[in-house]
């Protein structure tokens, strides 16, 4: 009898789940969040050609808001598409803590994201790093990301970088790192041929997918990583140990300003006039306008 209650249990806990993750997936159909989540997305992919026929994709989710909404938001595509394509839910553990581990999968497990989980060291090996501790650990995530993703038969992952990491890298790029640059909606990797990697979160803006979470009472990971303090606090003054934190904090003081200025940063690499640059690489060659003066 103890048996058969506890088989009825379980099975109205699965039911609680199942009908939570159809709610869920029917929020990402509503008229709130259609437009500014699933038609976004849609439209990066078809600006940007990143999906064709027979691609196996594997979607690389991190824990955070935004990862987790694009596998959502595969899935969704997927049951819409007019072509074939494979998905695989790739989680790589780096090092999480044992309760972050735990939110990772009972978030997958309401979302119905079937995840496939693999452990690395790199939180261990990036601890004693001083200089570039975040660019160091960002380079090794997507080369153990490559490299697992290929194993499963993937020629294409996919990471959940949106329209305000596009518009907040541009401006770092040319305040911290003296360049113009841009975060590119897809890249062929250099280290692993025939792979290549794709942001299909690449105009959806960061609030919609924040509103999104909290309509949903979901919570996710924000930075799990053993520099999280650092990584999100503010100093006495004002200042972030963070220039992320910086620059964002600048964008919404100037759209005080300026409304516009989001729209604007975006489309500034898109409107570059070679005619009235002084100087610009290609290819690691640099050239410099007096060469057709």
């Amino acid at each position: 009898m103890e048996d058969l209650q506890t088989g009825l249990d379980l099975n109205k806990g699965l039911d609680l789940q199942t009908g939570r993750c159809l709610e869920i997936e029917k929020s990402i159909r509503s008229r709130r969040f259609h437009k500014k989540l699933f038609s976004r997305f849609a439209k990066a992919i078809n600006t940007y050609d990143l999906l064709k026929e027979n691609d196996k994709v594997a979607v690389c989710i991190s824990g955070g808001k935004d990862s987790m909404l694009m596998a959502k938001l595969f899935q969704e595509i997927r049951r819409h598409n007019k072509f074939h394509f494979d998905l695989v839910f790739l989680v790589m553990d780096p090092g999480y803590s044992e309760a972050n581990r735990r939110m990772i999968e009972h978030n997958a497990e309401i979302l119905g994201i079937p995840v496939t989980i693999f452990e690395s060291d790199i939180f261990e090996s990036v601890t004693h790093v001083d200089k570039s501790p975040c660019y160091l650990c960002a380079r090794m995530r997507r080369g153990y990301l490559y490299s697992h993703a290929k194993a499963l038969g993937a020629n294409k992952i996919a990471l959940g970088h949106h329209y305000d990491d596009v518009i907040e890298t541009i401006l770092m790029g040319m305040l911290y790192g003296a360049q113009v640059q841009t975060m590119m909606p897809k890249l062929h990797s250099t280290n692993f041929p025939g792979m290549e990697l794709i942001r299909p979160m690449y105009l959806i803006r960061e609030e919609d997918i924040i509103n999104w979470a909290e309509a949903n009472d979901l919570h996710f990971l924000r930075c799990a990583c053993r520099f999280t303090e650092s990584c999100s606090a503010y100093r006495p003054d004002g200042s972030s140990a963070s220039k992320r934190m910086e620059i964002k904090k600048l964008i919404a003081d100037l759209k005080e300003v300026n409304p516009f200025v989001e729209g604007n940063i975006f489309k500034s690499v898109e409107n570059v006039n070679l005619n009235t640059v002084v100087a610009y690489k290609k290819d690691g060659i640099r050239h410099h306008f007096l060469e057709d003066y």
